[in-house]
């Protein structure tokens, strides 16, 4: 008889599986093996002083500038600074032709010795008629007389002396001199050129640019904000004299030499709402040329007992907000909201929702699912890891 199998065995097979999943369920309900704690780095939240630092953007300009123009009328017979160069104040840039202003020089001169020939005279007449009114042989009219010659022979020696001083000075103006010390711009003005005393065009102009002036703005609203913040005590100002300035040129990297706050303005530009403030930076090398493009990192306060995170271990939600991985004493793990509005070199500043001694999240993160049990261990910033790994020798 042929083998034929029962319709009863497959109900039999379905119920034996059952029993076996269920027995397995239970025994992981029951505390039976699960999945291993997720390895994580933390980093514990500790309190600090941290500076309230802006990146403003802003111009280079120069410490001074003058427009060199002649001071007299003449044609231009050479031009002694080289273009784009450093002179000194009082160094030659341009002369004029002198010879019509010697001329004037020499008839000058003239002038005043005929003056003083003519004062010589003068009192010579003026002691006679003295002595001859003391012997009563000459009139008072005569002796007032003479007295009123010398006066003005004395006044027009006075003229004289003013008139060849003012054309030694038209003199000495045919040299054109720096006003003050810095660099040259583009000569303006060549040789055979007539030009004129009272002139619009400059012949060309000087800069100073050791030290250099940084003019930025900052927000009106940012401003008064900050204010408010040092009023309530928040921040502690670091003090107009004491501000740290510096800045970052357009390639990304930090200008090595400080420079100092000189003054903000007091009103606010009606078309953009912006403040103006000017920092003072040495230019030894000349690096900073004006005009440039910079942007200045000021400390306008310190911000006491700040917390600050890694700023990869702030995460945000779909609505934009900041949250964090918190490692809570249990090795569990809550997702956070915090509330952040800055990131000082690399780091999160939390301003609410965060307290000292807990431990964040930095690595590991990815995979987390709120309460998920976690293995902890401290966050080691890649510099330090770096320096460790260069530092071990290999056996």
């Amino acid at each position: 008889m042929r083998f034929q199998p029962s319709r009863l065995m497959l109900p039999i097979a379905l119920s034996f599986s059952l029993v076996l999943v269920g027995c397995k369920d239970g025994q992981q309900a029951q505390g039976g093996p699960g999945m291993p704690p997720a390895p994580v780095a933390v980093f514990t939240a500790t309190p600090e002083d941290i500076a309230i630092t802006n990146e403003l953007p802003g111009r280079i300009a120069p410490t001074r500038i003058a427009q060199v123009r002649p001071r007299v009328s003449g044609i231009v017979v050479e031009r002694v600074f080289q273009q784009g160069t450093a002179v000194n104040e009082g160094d030659v840039l341009y002369r004029i032709d002198p010879a019509p202003f010697r001329v004037e020089v020499e008839r000058a001169q003239a002038t005043l010795q005929r003056a003083e020939a003519t004062r010589i005279q003068a009192q010579q007449q003026a002691e006679r008629y003295e002595q001859l009114r003391a012997r009563n042989v000459a009139s008072p009219q005569q002796h007032e007389s003479a007295v009123a010659s010398l006066a003005q022979a004395d006044a027009d020696v006075a003229s004289g002396k003013a008139g060849l001083a003012a054309a030694q000075l038209n003199l000495q103006y045919t040299n054109i001199t720096a006003p003050i010390r810095g660099r040259t711009g583009r000569a303006l003005v060549t040789e055979g050129a007539l030009v004129a005393a009272n002139g619009a065009e400059p012949m060309t102009i000087i800069q100073q640019l050791d030290p250099v002036y940084a003019d930025f703005t900052q927000s009106a609203t940012d401003l008064v904000r900050l204010r408010r913040a040092l009023q309530a005590g928040a921040l502690e100002a670091t003090g107009q004299d004491e501000a740290r300035v510096r800045l970052v040129l357009d390639d990304g990297s930090v200008y090595p030499h400080p420079g100092r706050l000189l003054f903000s303005e007091a009103t606010v530009d009606t078309t953009t709402g912006q403040v103006t403030l000017r920092g003072e930076f040495p230019n030894p090398n000349g690096d900073l040329l004006p005009g440039l493009y910079v942007r200045v990192r000021i400390e306008q306060g310190v911000e006491r007992n700040a917390i600050a995170v890694p700023q990869q271990a702030v995460q945000r939600d779909n609505a934009g907000r900041p949250q964090v991985y918190v490692v809570k004493p249990d090795d569990t793990t809550e997702l956070r909201t915090v509330t952040s509005n800055r990131v000082v070199n690399g780091r999160a500043v939390i301003n609410e929702g965060l307290k000292a001694g807990e431990r964040v999240v930095v690595d590991g993160f990815q995979r987390l699912r709120p309460g998920a049990k976690v293995n902890a261990t401290a966050w080691v910033p890649p510099a330090q890891t770096t320096a460790a790994a260069s530092n071990t020798t290999v056996q």
